[in-house]
């Protein structure tokens, strides 16, 4: 039997805090700087996303940090926690990096973490990774997700060249949500007020009234609704899946360790459940 390639830590940078600003009640935007973005890069992709490593409370790293050597060498409790966050602008010429925080009061880790901190600080990430753009040569654009979803949302809506039709729309907590974003689609903000996480975007993608030609979709933000619409495009409508970025970024009641963990046997169960059925051979 092959031996098993040795799983290798990811290659990580070293930047500073900028500056942070609060965009709405529940966002915080920090921007990261330094030479240790110069072998960073961002390309085409507007889902782009970095995993920020949080130190384990009380732990000290060795320097430079090496997340290969802190495996070997610490016990896995005192590991860093990853979290994941998409890539909302990345300026080559500056070397600027821009991420965008949904936060939730006191509760879960990068949310605290992105009110609290200052300019100066040092964060340590790797990435990026990312799979979707809006591909050009498609008739019409959907974009569907909640707060977790949305700053790659804005990201593809600018990079949609002026004219595209395109369909926006986001689930948010209510109006003091919204944000300008540089683009001529009019998105369609959702308030959520005291319904259920996802119900208005469900109803509002189920209620639109599909144009004619190939779509291409991106579909993220809490698992349960990203069930429903992947279940509304894949099998009611039929639509493709080499056209659809459909994915759940987050689950009620977990947080990204646990959700990552369960995260490709729940894929699995809903592709199996939804597949449509191929035709009975003749």
């Amino acid at each position: 039997m092959a031996e098993r390639p040795e799983r290798r830590a990811p290659k990580l940078h070293s930047a500073q805090v900028v500056r942070t600003e609060r965009l709405t009640p529940h966002m915080q935007r920090v921007v990261l700087g330094g030479d240790g973005l110069s072998e960073f890069s961002a390309g085409t992709r507007t889902d782009h996303y970095v995993k920020l490593q949080f130190p384990a409370e009380g732990v000290t790293y060795p320097q430079p940090f090496d997340l290969q050597r802190i495996r070997e060498e610490f016990p896995r409790e005192q590991w860093p926690v990853s979290r994941t966050y998409t890539v909302r602008a990345w300026d080559p010429e500056l070397r600027e990096l821009t991420l965008d925080f949904v936060l939730h009061g006191d509760e879960g880790l990068a949310g605290p973490w992105a009110m609290r901190v200052q300019p100066g600080e040092t964060v340590v990430f790797g990435g990026p990774g990312g799979a979707y753009a809006p591909d050009p040569d498609a008739d019409w654009h959907l974009l569907a997700g909640d707060e977790s979803a949305l700053p790659a949302i804005a990201c593809a809506l600018e990079a949609l060249p002026d004219g595209a039709k395109a369909y926006a729309f986001v689930e948010i907590a209510g109006p003091g949500e919204e944000q300008k974003i540089d683009s001529d689609v009019e998105v369609r903000w959702l308030h959520r007020g005291e319904r259920p996480l996802g119900e208005a975007l469900v109803e509002a993608v189920r209620a639109l009234e599909f144009p004619a030609g190939r779509m291409h979709a991106f579909v993220h933000g809490e698992a349960a609704f990203v069930k429903e619409l992947r279940r509304l495009l894949r099998v009611e409508h039929g639509i493709p899946r080499e056209d659809l970025s459909i994915s759940g970024y987050w689950r009620l009641g977990h947080n990204e360790d646990g959700w990552q963990a369960s995260k490709r046997d729940w894929n699995a169960q809903v592709e199996a459940e939804q597949e449509p059925a191929e035709p009975a051979a003749s």
